[in-house]
């Protein structure tokens, strides 16, 4: 049997298992045959084949499938790394869509606007899990000339297609993120740092929008109107963890966020345009509103 297909068959146990919550060894088993109809060659696996799947799985992906002999079902155990595991699933799952054809331009096309600074991750992560000093080269977008500071680097963070290096700079002492598409260079120094055991980088962004925390704020209740049509979107894809949705109906999709107002939010509040509106809390419509103003005069209407 190919490796495809080993591949094939880890993500589809996997995916019915997610999607089903409890499910059997028969169900997925039909699942598996069902979905490889699509390799044409469907193909399905005995039980001694799966049972040793699911040590696979558990060994590559860390996901760990139990077996409830009450209920004879199979499920998934509390998964602790399940953003990690999710993104790999995804990309896996797209490599090994795009081998299913020789040529994918003909069916897929991606977007050319890409974000820079990634071939930086092996570098980062080697320093960031050796505890390892780094003196990067760092250039803002508002300044001309690049800094070089030296770094303990924490984690690495994603927000909004790009990637962000948390790292404690060595001349102020304070944490901060920088944009790897704006690392110019970096070099890992012979000096180590101890990881402060008090460093909770979840929640220090719990109440972020983005990578912005303002630490000497406290986070705001904000809440939004949503015109239907949006309002679909915006429950399909959530502005932050903390929506809860306070209205639903053909008038609105009232939701509640609990979030610092930065420019991050404010951004994102600006791209759906007249197709939401700002209910509370009275600092961020003031905001909204003198943009908007802004705007219209600049095309002197």
């Amino acid at each position: 049997m190919a490796k495809q297909d080993y591949i094939f068959r880890y993500l589809t146990i996997i995916k019915k298992i997610r999607r089903s919550g409890e499910t059997t060894y028969k169900e997925i088993n039909a699942y598996i045959k069902k979905e490889s109809e699509f390799l044409d060659r469907p193909f399905s696996i005995s039980p001694r084949t799966f049972m040793r799947d699911l040590n696979e799985i558990r060994m590559l992906f860390k996901i760990d499938i139990r077996y409830d002999f009450s209920k004879g079902v199979y499920y998934i155990a509390e998964d602790q790394h399940s953003d990690l595991n999710n993104r790999m699933l995804e990309s896996i799952e797209t490599i090994n869509s795009l081998r299913m054809v020789s040529d994918v331009t003909q069916y897929m096309f991606f977007e050319k606007r890409k974000a820079h600074g990634t071939h930086h991750f092996y570098g980062l992560i080697h320093a960031i899990k050796n505890r390892v000093v780094i003196r990067l080269v760092h250039q803002k977008y508002d300044t001309d000339e690049p800094r070089e500071r030296l770094a303990e680097p924490y984690a690495l963070k994603e927000s909004r297609g790009r990637w962000y290096l948390l790292a404690r700079d060595r001349n102020d002492r304070r944490v901060k993120t920088f944009g790897l598409d704006r690392i110019l260079d970096f070099q890992t120094t012979p000096n180590r740092f101890n990881y402060p055991v008090d460093l909770d980088v979840n929640a220090m962004f719990r109440y972020c929008f983005g990578v912005i925390n303002l630490e000497d704020s406290n986070p705001e209740e904000i809440v939004l109107s949503f015109e239907p049509e949006q309002g679909k979107y915006i429950k399909s894809y959530p502005i932050h963890e903390s929506q809860t949705i306070l209205a639903d109906n053909d008038r609105e999709l009232r939701v509640r966020l609990t979030l610092f107002i930065t420019h991050d939010l404010i951004m994102e509040l600006l791209s759906y345009g007249t197709h939401v509106k700002v209910i509370s809390p009275s600092g961020l419509m003031t905001a909204l509103r003198k943009i908007y103003l802004g705007a219209a005069a600049q095309y002197e209407l």
